[in-house]
């Protein structure tokens, strides 16, 4: 299993829109077979900080979602409501494997 982070800075202003955005991807990751841990909006701290997390059973299954989401108009209308509301001013995608006892 590979666990992908996600961590977004966002406009303070627009959490709003981010969070509709996050509303988005749940299920879009999940329609590729990911399993959605979802997103963390700020509440204490800094405001600009926002993350996500999701899982696939393996980062070969992983890059064929990502390789499929740049087909597939869903995927793409997302990606155009980030950009037109400007919500997501950037982003940083790690990767972790988890440990179980």
């Amino acid at each position: 299993m590979i666990t992908c982070h996600l961590r977004y800075t966002i406009d303070p202003f627009k959490t709003k829109e981010f969070e509709h955005y996050g509303k988005i991807w749940i299920p879009l990751v999940e329609k590729f077979g990911g399993t959605h841990h979802g997103y963390f909006l700020p509440s204490e701290g800094a405001n600009n900080l926002a993350i996500a997390m999701f899982s696939f059973p393996s980062l070969a299954l992983y890059e064929e979602y990502r390789t499929k989401s740049l087909q597939d108009p869903e995927c793409l209308a997302a990606f155009q409501y980030a950009t037109d509301t400007r919500c997501v001013l950037s982003y940083e995608r790690s990767f972790f494997r988890p440990v179980f006892k």
